[in-house]
């Protein structure tokens, strides 16, 4: 067995970044003296930013069914566990590469080919996710991004942030029960306007999930006003989730979601599940981008 790839260095500018090809994982992303990411540090979450293929959340009992098979799979499934070619690598950007084996095969019985592309700009991350169906039958798939930022950012206190939405959202999100299922249960959003004010109370319990965002962006903001705003093109769903006390916020960008409490075991039919026919392929984008305090536009 080949020993795993190293990280891949990133440099643009005073921005910097690693890649790691296990999962085709963000590790780490400053510009200049700002350490943006999470560190990964164990004691609150040892990953930084997963890649979510081809689930996002959890299923029923982790069992999947496609037809008369039955596979076991886990949160999130198995992306960001995986080994991935290391395609291109240069001083600003990589192109990552997974195809099907017979140990994805084992969970997830189809062929595919996933390219995941970071590119770094002086005060960008970029990434760009290409999933090709490389098999004879349809594919049923979802798909995630999960990065940590830290909370704050400026190593001072946490209070005094938001998360600030393009468009109007809804004010309430699901109830998801501790095993991770989704049920029909609502709890309110307290948003003030496009204005979600951040507290530790509020993320104290499940993750806070909004299904059918009208939002393409959103800003990650600081009382001073510097943010980290966020693109995601081709994504239904955001996220908003941190480990109780952890000095950290995940913002996550979703295709699908975990199983409902009373919905199909079906693979195919679960809510929000897409589908690539024979050779067709799918292309997401998603963007984090630093804004220093008194650069808003």
């Amino acid at each position: 067995m080949s020993s795993p790839a190293a990280p891949l260095a990133l440099r643009c500018g005073d921005a910097v970044a690693r890649l790691d090809p296990r999962g085709a994982e963000l590790r780490r992303w400053a510009v200049g003296d700002t350490e943006l990411l999470w560190s990964g540090d164990p004691r609150w979450w040892a990953r930084c930013s997963p890649l979510l293929f081809p689930l996002v959340g959890r299923l029923r009992d982790d069992t999947a069914t496609f037809g008369s098979l039955t596979t076991r799979m886990t949160v999130h499934s198995f992306a960001a566990d995986a080994d991935f070619e290391v395609v291109e690598h240069g001083p600003q950007q990589a192109l990552l590469r997974l195809r099907s084996d017979a140990r994805t095969r084992s969970a997830y019985p189809f062929d595919f080919e996933l390219d995941v592309q970071v590119r770094l700009d002086p005060s960008s991350v970029a990434t760009t996710l290409s999933l090709r169906n490389t098999g004879t039958q349809p594919m049923p798939w979802s798909m995630g991004l999960h990065p940590g930022l830290r909370w704050p950012w400026h190593g001072t206190h946490a209070q005094g942030f938001s998360i600030v939405f393009a468009d109007d959202e809804r004010p309430q999100v699901p109830v998801i029960t501790p095993q991770g299922l989704f049920t029909d249960g609502l709890r309110p959003l307290p948003l003030q306007g496009r204005r979600l004010p951040l507290t530790a109370q509020l993320l104290a319990r499940e993750a806070l999930c909004l299904l059918g965002a009208r939002s393409r962006s959103l800003a990650f903001e600081a009382p001073d006003g510097s943010a980290i705003v966020f693109e995601a093109e081709g994504f239904d769903h955001w996220a908003l989730w941190s480990p109780p006390g952890a000095p950290l916020l995940s913002i996550e960008s979703w295709t699908g979601h975990g199983d409902p409490v009373d919905g199909p075991r079906e693979f195919a039919q679960r809510p929000w599940t897409r589908h690539l026919g024979p050779g067709d392929h799918a292309v997401l984008r998603h963007r984090m981008r630093w804004q220093p305090a008194g650069t808003r536009p």
